[in-house]
C-alpha cells in the first residue's frame, strides 16, 4: 500500500512540474489517503504485536 502512495506522489510531482493542476491535486489526494491508511495499519499491527506477548 505504501508503494501506491509513493507512485501517486511521484505522479503528482511530475504533473505539478508540467502544470496540470487537476491531475496533480487528484494524485496527491490519493497519495495522502493511502499514506494515512498505511499509518493506521502500521499502528494497529504494532499494538496487536504488543498485546500478543
Amino acid at each position: 500500500m505504501l508503494h501506491y502512495a509513493v507512485v501517486f506522489f511521484v505522479i503528482a510531482i511530475i504533473a505539478a512540474v508540467l502544470g496540470f493542476g487537476g491531475i496533480a491535486a487528484g494524485a496527491a489526494s490519493i497519495a495522502k489517503i493511502l499514506f494515512f491508511i498505511f499509518i493506521v495499519l502500521a499502528i494497529l499491527s504494532l499494538l496487536s504485536g504488543f498485546f500478543r506477548r
